[in-house]
């Protein structure tokens, strides 16, 4: 299997109104030359979420992380660099998961969507969940959050990495920001860090929200 290329801008394979489906099949093919055009693209989220992580722990590395929307383990292999060794992964595509199974750097591979389903993982189990790239068109969705905080223990964290364009420009993500305060008016977590940087992807601005769960 070749696989696909994008052969344009990454944004735009992702249209508006692409049905999870759709962007299911897509990635199917494109999981073999996924880790490479993203290297093209000079994508630089899954680095910047595994040094937040970092910063988070004070440098501590042996604490378990869960990375959420992990596609080929980018994230994983980045934070495999900075010494972190207990990483499991969650991933709705069978053949990107695949990539990310081929490199050896995750403990459990759990294929599966992320949304109001109750995943089959235990409550707080984790000492973080990271996820970048995830909150793009035909993916994750903001009714994820909740269960995001219910599978990390308390005083544990969740970094979330993404195009700063989304939050203004994509339906869905313009529920984002409200979301989460709402969430943290619940007491359900509350917000360390946002923080905008350059040079996510393609030369464009990314963010990075850091909540600690309560």
């Amino acid at each position: 299997m070749s696989g696909v290329t994008y052969h344009k801008s990454i944004r735009d394979l992702q249209p508006p109104g692409i049905t999870t489906a759709e962007s299911q099949e897509f990635y199917n093919g494109w999981a073999p030359n996924f880790d490479k055009d993203n290297v093209e693209a000079n994508y630089n989220g899954p680095r910047m979420t595994a040094e937040r992580a970092l910063e988070l722990f004070e440098g501590k590395t042996d604490v378990r992380i869960l990375d959420v929307a992990a596609g080929t383990g980018g994230v994983g292999e980045q934070l495999h660099k900075l010494g972190f060794r207990s990483m499991d992964a969650l991933e709705p595509n069978e053949n990107m998961l695949a990539v990310a199974r081929g490199k050896n750097i995750y403990g459990r591979l759990i294929q599966d969507f992320l949304g109001t389903n109750r995943l089959d993982i235990e409550d707080g189990n984790y000492d973080a969940v990271v996820m970048s790239g995830g909150f793009l068109e035909g993916n994750v969705k903001c009714d994820c959050l909740e269960e995001l905080i219910r599978v990390v223990k308390p005083g544990g964290f969740v970094v979330i990495t993404m195009r700063e364009h989304n939050i203004r420009t994509v339906p869905e993500y313009r529920n984002l920001e409200p979301r989460m305060a709402a969430l943290q008016s619940e007491g359900r977590w509350e917000q360390v860090s946002r923080v905008i940087f350059p040079n996510y992807i393609e030369g464009e601005e990314g963010i990075t929200y850091t909540y600690r769960v309560c």
